[in-house]
């Protein structure tokens, strides 16, 4: 999609972009080319993919002169009463159409900016096309902005300008220009991140310069100043990148077989959290930007919609044969750690929604050989969850899956504040049996490929549905249960039961699933999510703001997640037979994603926001599991709209 920015936009300094390399490694800065937070730069490079990653070049500060005039084009604030660059007031355009592109008109000379990545490399790119229509020489003077730390930390020591290159923190960065290098004594700042201060992080960092590149166009000329920074020697020029970053998004919107201009820029966009972890050699999903790397949990959650939906069959294996080869006890990392440590086994549903994702790809493709393959793994996850694993996982005697002691918190509500379990979920968590369920079901359906009967599974899942349906349902309200442990939270109403009726197999009769959708409409559903808890409950946060304790006390009382929207959706369109007036409705309540996609992080699905008003969005600014559950939905609206062409939305 094509996202257009004009003047009465600039106000709204915080609306970001973000191109990602592959790696881990991506370029984010906002629509007004500043940096709002710490975690921005424009080479975030993954020094080991995906989750090592140092901010090198942070910004670029930029100023036009034009005869004895000098303008910023670039717009920074700094702390400490630093003059500020308000090159915004020279902004005439930001558009967005699969890449970033800035239009600055000054005294009759225009430039326009451009900028790409490499998509396996760490390499960023900048490309300026300045005309001069003054009667004046004009001179583009650039001075790259460095911190050469860990991502989300400030610079320490300034950088120094050799051999044609940056250096600082250990890191060698080699810079290619057109233009004229000017090495300069370290000039340092104090840029303010005001998107992190208004959560409790740094306020203001530190960065330094230690050179100006200088491009100089005569009168009624047009120039071209090209700069690209790289820690590999890829040896291509900066209009090279840029025609290649085109091609690439112009491929990924053609993947699957979307039609919708919404579910091809979601598309791209799920282009940017694949990444090659270098510790497995395999694929992985970088769960959001800037805050988060690779986790088994939302991996699996974002695969489906990310790999499947797009018709990416071999990266979404490649992801599923990472996980498998590292299953231990029946469980699937959470975290892959670096240096060397053990991967953390953290969480009790990253290994049934695992079970899952092998479902789902096996459907697409028909890859029986890979299910010979996977088949002993998901076997081995269903014995371990029978008998009892790590986390104080295990089944008990009705067949439902318990979880979590102590300060644990397996499932994906998962919050410890300074000993506090804001949402405490040990016992029997509703998606956690229903994702059970849903991989008995599973095995026994692949247990005829394997020469095997499938009976123990299907006897399994028998009683699992019967304590179900037993326990977990409440027949007076019409819902179900959040978890099965003996407190108050137990009948909270939560947006964890809509997995239990959009899921491939599921246990509850169809007016039970009518109501639990109608249930979670009617006080969860937000057209920007699902709320996770009920607005009415005593314990419902409507703002997530603050300092990191005040965050994580709201994050899931009551914030608003638009991931679960996807299984919401899903749910629907089931419950109402796929019916193509239900597509319909379906797709009246979508016309908000592209406001959504608009807003933040352009082109991107956000990680939450408020619970009592969804405005603004809030935390990661780019999220994989939200972009993949939406594509699920669009997916599913195409293909009930090609059954019935007549009626497509």
């Amino acid at each position: 999609m094509r996202f257009v920015f004009g003047k009465q936009d600039m106000v709204h300094l915080s609306h970001c972009w973000l191109l990602a390399n592959g790696l881990g490694g991506y370029m984010s800065a906002s629509a007004a080319f500043s940096v709002t937070r710490c975690d921005q730069g424009l080479l975030v490079a993954a020094v080991t993919a995906p989750s090592v990653r140092v901010t090198t070049v942070q910004r670029l500060s930029e100023e036009l002169t034009v005869g004895e005039e000098t303008h910023f084009l670039s717009t920074q604030t700094f702390a400490g009463g630093q003059p500020q660059e308000e090159g915004y007031k020279n902004l005439s355009s930001f558009v967005w159409d699969g890449g970033p592109s800035w239009l600055y008109h000054v005294s009759g000379v225009q430039v326009r900016r451009r900028c790409a990545m490499e998509y396996g490399a760490n390499t960023a790119a900048v490309v300026y096309d300045i005309e001069n229509r003054s009667d004046a020489p004009c001179t583009l003077a650039v001075r790259p902005v460095c911190l050469f730390a860990p991502k989300g930390e400030t610079a320490k020591t300034a950088p120094v300008w050799s051999g044609c290159a940056l250096h600082g923190g250990g890191v060698d960065l080699p810079v290619y220009t057109n233009g004229t290098v000017l090495p300069t004594a370290a000039l340092w700042e104090t840029p303010a991140y005001p998107d992190d201060a208004k959560d409790g992080r740094i306020e203001a960092g530190r960065a330094a310069s230690c050179c100006v590149i200088r491009r100089t166009v005569q009168p009624g000329e047009s120039g071209t100043l090209e700069i690209v920074f790289s820690l590999e020697d890829t040896g291509r020029s900066g209009r090279e990148l840029l025609a290649e970053q085109s091609r690439r998004l112009r491929m990924l919107g053609d993947a699957g077989t979307f039609r919708d201009p919404v579910a091809r820029q979601l598309a791209r966009s799920a282009d940017a959290f694949v990444a090659r972890r270098d510790s497995t050699g395999g694929t992985t999903i970088v769960a959001g930007y800037p805050f988060f790397a690779d986790w088994g949990r939302d991996t699996m959650i974002a695969l489906p919609g990310c790999l499947l939906s797009t018709g990416r069959y071999e990266e979404a294996r490649g992801a599923l044969r990472t996980f498998l080869a590292y299953e231990r006890d029946g469980l699937v990392p959470n975290l892959f750690p670096e240096g060397g440590e053990e991967p953390r086994y953290n969480t009790v549903d990253a290994a049934l929604l695992l079970v899952n994702c092998v479902w789902l790809y096996y459907q697409r493709t028909g890859d029986e050989a890979f299910v010979r393959e996977a088949w002993p793994v998901l076997r081995r996850i269903v014995s371990a969850y029978r008998r009892g694993t790590r986390h104080a996982i295990g089944m008990d005697g009705d067949g439902l899956i318990r979880a979590g002691e102590g300060l644990d918190q397996v499932t994906w509500m998962d919050v410890c504040v300074d000993g506090i379990l804001p949402t405490p979920r040990h016992g029997k968590p509703v998606e956690i049996n229903a994702y059970w369920y849903n991989a008995l079901r599973i095995l026994q359906e692949l247990a005829s490929l394997m020469g095997e009967t499938g009976g123990e599974y299907a006897a399994l899942a028998g009683r699992t549905r019967e304590s179900f349906l037993e326990k977990f349902w409440m027949e007076d309200r019409g819902y179900l249960r959040d978890v099965l442990s003996g407190t108050a939270a137990d009948e909270q109403l939560r947006c964890n039961q809509i997995w239990a009726v959009s899921l491939p197999f599921t246990m509850l009769t169809p007016e039970q699933e009518r109501r639990v959708v109608d249930t979670v409409y009617r006080d969860l559903y937000t057209p920007c999510g699902l709320r996770t808890l009920a607005p009415w409950d005593r314990e419902f946060h409507p703002v997530y703001a603050g300092a990191q304790r005040e965050r994580d006390m709201a994050y899931h009382q009551g914030t608003v997640w638009p991931f679960p929207l996807g299984a919401y959706y899903l749910a629907y369109l089931k419950t109402r037979g796929n019916a193509p007036e239900a597509a319909r409705t379906v797709r009246e309540q979508l016309e908000s994603v592209e406001a959504m996609l608009r807003e933040g992080c352009v082109g991107f699905l956000p990680e939450v926001y408020d619970g009592g008003t969804p405005g603004p969005s809030k935390g990661c600014f780019a999220q994989a599991w939200s972009v993949g559950e939406l594509l699920r939905v669009y997916e599913t609206l195409e293909e009930i709209e090609r059954e019935d062409p007549d009626d497509a939305g």
